[in-house]
């Protein structure tokens, strides 16, 4: 059967490597596995500080995606593409997008059967995974740039961005045990702004948040007599919900707080477990406020600081992470060349403190989708959203609230 008509196509050039992946390629063809020059001399260590410098100037000025700066072999299972879907991640911050290039075929159940690698802002695939594993904890982290905290260019994006976020705050808080918003809007008017809203530097603050607090999962559990040197306080993530959230479910949106590093606590000497352990404990006894219930753990890895790491050090940081006080003050930002590895301390906190972040999400649904002549009504039934959802979703984080209301009983702090 023959069809004629118009044929679009569409076409894109290969992305041109960066000097960092070039040097990477040239390393595994065993080009610059000999450091010589033309002339035959070894190359000194300064000739391979000024290249390493280059490299990283490169990244700093080049990355637009992860694989600019990722050498990893990835497991052909663990990526997946979205088919028909020509545009970057930040159009996805419109609920209706994501879920209906995961609605449309039969990609949301090949993705299901890519063991979990992923989750997208539809709430199809937790659902399922809830469904699926209903025994088993759920600990979502909420990621989001630090760009998606700008104001909208008009009102139209300002609603659609407001009622994408309560909507996705609302459907996936209600699939999982424990929730974690992880953003820098904080740290919007601090020292770090000029690099703030560059995806390449926020992320390592994410990805270095994210494998601090997640140590304890990587723990080996010890046996009742043992006694380690190297970790203390090995958790899984039922014992993280059961201490943050309760049996009740009780606050269970949670603050993610992140020194890194942190002030050092024995001087120029790296500490101990046991002088972690007993620093944080003094901390708690002598603080105005402490917390109903604690728990601690404590790792002796400090986090590397590899080549590719973006330099978003202040000049006070030395090399191993200790804060130099006595540094010139304005000197440039320092990174993998100054700094191999840095002390990290992450809490994950259940607290009022993370109110305003729900009250935001719940007025946003209210005045834009539940209020008479709500104008942004039309676009939640184009989401797929009649009504009555939209009232349940505003239910449901009208009872996480109430979980935070310091007046209620129910409500507990805990770290």
């Amino acid at each position: 059967m023959c069809r004629t008509g118009n044929v679009s196509r569409c076409i894109a050039e290969p992305h041109r490597k960066n000097l960092f992946l070039q040097s990477l390629s040239a390393e595994e063809h065993e080009i610059l596995d000999v450091s010589e020059d033309d002339s035959g001399e070894v190359m000194s260590s300064s000739q391979r500080q000024v290249q390493d410098k280059d490299r990283i100037e490169s990244l700093e000025t080049d990355v637009t995606f992860w694989t600019d700066f990722s050498k990893v072999q990835y497991h052909p299972r663990s990526l997946y593409e979205l088919h028909s879907s020509w545009m970057d991640i930040q159009k996805f911050d419109d609920y209706g997008i994501a879920k209906d290039v995961l609605s449309g075929g039969l990609q949301l159940e090949e993705m299901n059967e890519r063991l979990r690698f992923f989750i997208e802002e539809s709430a199809e695939v937790l659902e399922n995974i809830e469904d699926e594993y209903t025994n088993t904890p759920v600990l979502l982290y909420a990621v989001r740039a630090p760009g998606a905290y700008t104001y909208a260019t008009n009102r139209k994006s300002s609603i659609a961005r407001s009622l994408h976020d309560a909507v996705s705050f609302s459907r996936l808080s209600s699939f999982c045990k424990l929730m974690i918003p992880v953003g820098l809007p904080s740290l919007r008017s601090t020292q770090v702004c000029g690099w703030l809203y560059k995806p390449f530097h926020s992320s390592a603050v994410y990805a270095a948040s994210i494998h601090s607090i997640s140590i304890p999962f990587r723990m080996e559990m010890p046996g009742p007599a043992a006694n380690s040197t190297c970790t203390s306080g090995a958790m899984d993530v039922g014992e993280i919900v059961h201490t943050l959230a309760g049996q009740s479910r009780q606050n269970m949106v949670t603050v993610l707080d992140v020194a890194m590093p942190p002030p050092s606590l024995t001087g120029d000497h790296r500490a101990t477990v046991s002088q972690v352990n007993d620093s944080v404990r003094v901390a708690y006894q002598t603080a105005p406020a402490k917390p109903m219930f604690s728990r601690l753990s404590v790792a002796l890895c400090p986090l590397p600081i590899p080549l590719p790491f973006p330099s978003i050090f202040g000049s006070n940081v030395g090399r191993h992470g200790e804060l130099v006080f006595d540094s010139a003050q304005g000197a440039r930002s320092r990174g993998s060349l100054e700094i191999e590895s840095v002390p990290m301390a992450a809490r994950l906190r259940s607290s009022t403190a993370i109110m305003p972040f729900v009250e935001k999400r719940l007025g946003d649904l209210r005045k834009h989708g539940i209020a008479r002549g709500a104008p942004g009504a039309e676009l939640l039934r184009t989401w797929g959203f009649g009504r009555d959802e939209v009232e349940d979703m505003g239910e449901h984080l009208s009872k996480l609230l109430m979980a935070f209301d310091p007046h209620s009983h129910a409500t507990s702090d805990s770290d």
